[in-house]
């Protein structure tokens, strides 16, 4: 019988997200509570964006560094009659990580180069090519992504074009029965899959539960995706008890597994 990962654990991703997530954390044998923490939707302003897309044959590359940018760009082409399947055969494609690259993929665009680390500094430093006077299109969230990807390739001589492809807001509440279960204590572990969920879950904490929201969450494991996460976990949670490796959701259910084996004092077994 494969071992059961018996915890409840608060899940904080995009709202449209949840479900596979949900579906990994089941399978492993947790009690999931849903926290959405972001909305995706189209950016303030499309007109850089189709901009960016009516000169698509001008780029040498397209690099996404999440698959909310690669399902925007594909919708916003679709909108204009075309998609990354039949893109100008000039244009490659970069994805960092495997759920961005599986959303390639799917549609039929599949990535010519994925980094061996799902991580955005993975790719730049194992990027295929040189890029000096390549012009790189970088979609990317319309706030609160990072720079880091645009700096770099600028400096290493890219001209590159980076355009807010879609916008991740703040859901307006959280759901009654996970803000009951948290004020019951009888959650153990929540997790993070993005900065960018760590500081609308504060938010959305701060609103449900009052002034006691910290103390509250002192008993769970806080478990991140990645390294940035793990910053903002620390910023604004004061730790972080694990870290996903590697950075992608099975990645998740693991270090949540590992964490809860240490609080516990007792292995729970490997994900299988």
């Amino acid at each position: 019988m494969r071992p059961e990962l018996k915890a409840t654990v608060v899940l904080t991703r995009a709202e449209q997200q949840l479900g596979g997530s949900r579906a990994l954390f089941e399978a492993a044998g947790a009690l999931v509570l849903d926290l959405p923490a972001l909305v995706i939707g189209p950016p303030d302003e499309l007109g850089p964006l189709d901009d960016a897309l009516t000169e698509l044959d001008s780029f040498h590359w397209c690099v996404f560094s999440s698959a909310n940018g690669v399902e925007a760009l594909e919708a916003r082409l679709q909108h204009q009659g075309k998609s990354l399947a039949s893109r100008p055969p000039g244009v490659r494609l970069a994805a960092v990580g495997r759920k961005t690259a599986a959303v390639l993929e799917q549609i039929g665009a599949a990535a010519d180069f994925v980094p061996p680390d799902f991580v955005a500094d993975s790719l730049l430093e194992n990027f295929p090519v040189g890029v000096w006077g390549q012009r790189i299109l970088l979609p990317r969230v319309q706030s609160g992504g990072r720079s880091i990807l645009a700096e770099a390739f600028g400096e290493a001589g890219a001209r590159v074009v980076e355009v807010a492809a879609y916008e991740s807001r703040c859901p307006s509440s959280m759901p009654a029965a996970t803000s009951a279960a948290l004020l019951e204590g009888k959650a153990q572990a929540i997790c993070f899959s993005s900065a960018k969920t760590v500081r609308h879950s504060v938010s959305l904490l701060q609103q449900a539960l009052g002034s006691s929201w910290l103390a509250l969450l002192e008993p769970l494991a806080v478990i991140s995706i990645g390294p940035q996460t793990s910053n903002a976990c620390r910023e604004l949670l004061g730790r972080v008890d694990s870290e996903a490796d590697p950075h992608d959701l099975e990645g998740l259910v693991e270090a949540c597994r590992s964490a809860l084996s240490k609080l516990e004092g007792k292995a729970l077994g490997p994900i299988t």
